[in-house]
């Protein structure tokens, strides 16, 4: 009788180990956006012969060809500069277009090509940083001068400037 009752115990555990069970599966996926900062013309004056009085002008277009927003600070170089032209010569940078052989937006910079600069190329927001959307392009117009006043001492004077744009990411930064 002991060995019937423990037979019946050990097939209803059996049984009752049944049960109903599902389950789902969640998926996620990550893709990280882009910075991707472009310049052109990647020449932007080759004057030669200038005399005293005159002046040139380019529009350099700063574009954004990624997928977030970024913000750019421009830094300038001289070089091959003997007799000091850059610091006599004149740069004027606005937002806009040339007419009239002119720029005629809003001025961003204005002083000596030397010292030409746009925001801080240091990380995070910093006064004068320009912003550039996705898709999107900054046009900046640079406009030149060789001061009328400028003496003989500037005679087969010559000088190099190298614009360096820096870009970064403005979400999260």
């Amino acid at each position: 009788m002991l060995l019937a009752s423990s037979l019946a115990t050990v097939g209803a555990g059996a049984m009752s180990l049944a049960v109903f069970t599902d389950s789902k599966a969640s998926t996620g996926a990550w893709t990280t956006g882009t910075i991707i900062l472009g310049v052109a013309p990647a020449v932007s004056f080759n004057a030669t012969g200038i005399m005293p009085g005159d002046t040139g002008t380019q529009v350099i277009a700063v574009s954004n060809t990624g997928t977030g927003q970024l913000r750019y600070a421009m830094t300038t170089a001289i070089s091959g500069d003997v007799k000091g032209l850059a610091a006599q010569m004149t740069l004027n940078i606005t937002t806009g277009p040339v007419a009239a052989g002119a720029c005629t937006g809003a001025s961003v910079y204005s002083g000596t090509l030397t010292a030409a600069l746009l925001g801080n190329p240091a990380q995070g927001a910093d006064a004068g940083d320009r912003t550039v959307n996705a898709a999107a392009t900054d046009n900046l117009c640079f406009q030149w001068t060789f001061p009328k006043a400028s003496g003989n001492a500037f005679q087969a004077a010559a000088t190099n400037a190298t614009f360096t744009f820096a870009a970064e990411q403005t979400a999260n930064n």
